[in-house]
This record gives structure tokens, sequence and C-alpha cells, in this order.
């Protein structure tokens, strides 16, 4: 296959990926060495915590910031506006987590990197026990997204240098099912303590810090990042060195489709459940039956969604990677916009939801795609940096389309953010395929 110039090859000095006359890959389980499976465990349980620890505080939001702000009524105004900070204090954080960790990943390792973004995320979120104000509840979510965006990064490239590079589609969606198995946990953790005080849940929070203890005795770091660290002696690249030569068009092709994509993306995610709480047709509903009714849509999108991410990795195996992105996002423009170009009672809406959440697996194939894609000592970085400038763009996307809805309709919010998936299809078109698998 011709050399593709918008990558490194990966036998570049400062990248010391695998040579050409590597050992043959593994292609069943059996077939897998102890520091793969244990490197996968790693990664999956910290994606689960991920998903566990960034749930809690939905849970609890609203009970907890009226109790912070002095016991007042829950349908305050005020409640509402500050909740809203401390979750934007969140995905900044997990934005800058991203990029902080993913330079931290490779400059001592993803093995240390990990363990410093659980223990980060654990420690914060449990520390948000102890919170007697609204903006020190701001501060240790913020804090904790740090490490929660950072293990994003680190664990897939960890990943992405230790398993079968054939299997990467898949390993995405197993991945990616670890974070909607984290917020089950979460909702049940949520259940068994609903008789304790809201704040209570984020003690549930620290668990992840005792896997700390196992990584640091069991995971060692990967072999091609100590080969490349070696050959990079005191060159190494640094993060200027994502905009220069090759790299460049990589970098801001990833970070032009990660932030069209996840703009749309978290606008669905945001305006969804509260458009279906003040359907016209559930005025007459209790506040808990319009609860139960959105946890069951919340439920749905999300089994939906696991089944999204194998197919994503199916279409991934048969097309590549760039074309099964592309495809997904169209699909997910189309069904965003079939289900908000008109308005719907609540029992057409909720089915219709079924094949958003099919289409959310088109993230799932980031976790795999986006770190092969930079040079070995630039890989945690790359892949956190880009995808990470796209989340911040989401959070403000969020707040725009927030802009066109009327109260209580966030229908005009979600049809208008639907179209920006067409844009990140046709630069997701023009990405290059991972350089070692276009070679293997």
């Amino acid at each position: 296959m011709p050399h593709d110039p918008s990558v490194v090859p990966s036998d570049d000095p400062r990248d010391g990926g695998r040579p050409a006359g590597d050992s043959p890959e593994a292609t069943r389980l059996a077939d897998l060495s102890p520091q793969q499976w244990k490197s996968g465990i790693a990664a999956w349980l910290g994606w689960l915590f991920d998903g566990l620890d960034m749930h809690l505080y939905t849970l609890v939001a609203t009970p907890f910031v009226a109790e912070l702000l002095g016991g007042i009524d829950q349908r305050d105004a005020a409640v509402s506006r500050t909740g809203s900070i401390v979750q934007a204090g969140f995905l900044v954080g997990w934005a800058l987590g991203g990029g902080f960790f993913g330079r931290v990943g490779d400059r001592i390792g993803r093995t240390r990197a990990l363990n410093l973004t659980i223990l980060t995320y654990a420690l914060f979120t449990g520390l948000s026990f102890f919170a007697q104000t609204w903006w020190q509840l701001l501060i240790c979510r913020f804090l904790a997204a740090l490490g929660i965006g950072g293990e994003w990064a680190v664990g897939a490239a960890l990943i992405s240098e230790t398993w079968p590079r054939r299997w990467r589609p898949w390993l995405a969606a197993v991945l990616q099912s670890a974070v909607n198995v984290g917020v089950v946990l979460a909702m049940v953790a949520g259940l068994l303590l609903a008789s304790f005080p809201p704040r209570t849940v984020f003690l549930v929070g620290v668990l992840p810090a005792f896997l700390v203890v196992w990584i640091r005795r069991a995971v060692p770091e990967p072999e091609e990042w100590h080969t490349a660290r070696a050959s990079a002696a005191e060159a190494a690249p640094g993060v200027a060195d994502l905009f220069r030569g090759a790299v460049a068009r990589t970098t801001i092709l990833t970070i032009l489709v990660c932030s069209l994509s996840l703009t749309a993306h978290w606008a669905f995610m945001y305006w969804y459940l509260q458009h279906l709480r003040n359907l016209p047709d559930l005025d007459a509903w209790t506040e808990a039956a319009k609860t139960a009714y959105a946890s069951r849509a919340m439920m749905l999108v999300m089994v939906a969604s696991i089944a999204g991410n194998f197919l994503a990795a199916l279409l991934a195996r048969r097309l590549g990677y760039r074309r099964a992105i592309g495809l997904l996002c169209v699909a997910y423009c189309v069904a965003m916009v079939g289900t908000y170009a008109v308005a719907r009672p609540h029992a057409q809406l909720f089915w219709m939801l079924a094949p958003i959440g099919v289409c959310q697996g088109v993230f799932g194939l980031f976790t795999m795609y986006l770190p092969p894609l930079f040079p070995t000592l630039l890989r945690t970085t790359g892949a956190g940096f880009c995808y990470n400038i796209g989340r911040l763009v989401a959070a403000a996307g969020t707040v725009f389309f927030g802009l066109l809805s009327k109260v209580g309709d966030h229908r005009l919010a979600l049809f208008y953010a639907a179209w920006l998936f067409l844009p990140a299809a046709a630069v997701a078109w023009l990405l290059p395929e991972p350089p070692d698998e276009a070679r293997s």
C-alpha cells in the first residue's frame, strides 16, 4: 500500500513502532500473553470506574445542590443554575485532563499515568462527600474530571500498544461498553443508597483507588513505549510537534471531526431528557413519574449504545475506520433529524431514541482509532489533545444550541444540532487509516 503522507511512519525514530519483522500477533484469546491480559483488564476496569464516577453527580445533583445552597426548594431556579455551573466545571476539567494526562502518559509511561488518573478521580469524587458549599463541590468535580478525562487517552494507548492491531475495533467496543456498565453500577449504587443523604453516593467513587494497588504490581509498561523512549533520548517530541510536518494534517482533521461530532452528540445527551420530561402530554404526570420515565429512556439509549459499539466495530473491520465513522455520523444525523423534525408524543418519541443510541457506537471507534494515528511518544498527547478540544467545543455548543430552545421545548435545539454530523462525516473521510494496520 502506498505511503500516506499525512502520518508519520511507524519506523520513524521518534515513533518506536513495531518493526516489520515483529513476531506474529495473537489470533485467539488463548494466544494472549499475561501482560496483554493484565493491560486489557486494567484499561477495562479504568473505563468502568470512569463511567461510575462520572455519573454519580447526575444522580443527586438537584437535592445535593439544594442542600448546599442552604436547603432551598429543589425547584428554585438557583438550584438548576448552580447545578449547571458545577456540571460545566466538570466538562471543562474532563477536557483539560485529557490533554494534561495525555502528555503525562507520553512522558512517564502508560501504566504510571493510568495510576495517577484513577487516583485523581477516586480521591476527588470521594472528597465531594465533604463539600459544604457549592463552590467546594465545583472544585472537587473539576479535579475529579481531570482524572476521568485523562484515563481515556492513557487507557486507549495502553491497549493499542499491547493488544493485536486487528482486534482494535472489537477492543474499542468492549472498552466503550465498560463505561456503560459503570453507569449502570452508579444507578445501582443510587438505588441502594436512596435512603441515605444524597452526598453518600460519592463515597462509592473511592472504590477505584484500590485498583491502583493491583496495577502498580501487575501491569508493566508496554515494550513499544520503552523502545520509543530509549530511541528518542533527549529528543522526545513536544506538544508543538502535533502541528509540525506530516502529523499536522492529521492533528487538524482529528480536531475538526471530534469537535463537530461531539458538539452534536453532547447537545443530544444534555437536552433529550429535558425535552422528554417537558412534553405537553406529560403535564399531568407527577415529578416521580416523569423521573421514572426519563430513567427508562436513558436505559434504552444506553442499551442501544452498547449494541452500537459492536455494530461500529463490525463496520470498521469491513470498511475501515474512517468510512465507518463517516457512515455512522450520517446515520446519527438522519436518526436525530427524523426524531425531532416535527413534534411527537412521548410514546412515539421514546422508541425513536433507540436508533440514536445505536449510532453512538461511533464514539467507541475513536478509542482505538485515534492513538495509532500519532507517533508513539505523541500518542496519548495527540489523542487526548484532539478529542478533548472537541469536548471543550461541545461544552460551548451545548449552550449555543440551548439558545434555540423555547421554554421547556428543546426540539429545535436537537434538530439543528443534528446537522453538524454531516460535516463531521466529510472530514472523517479525509483522515487516514492507522499506519501500522495499513501495512499489516
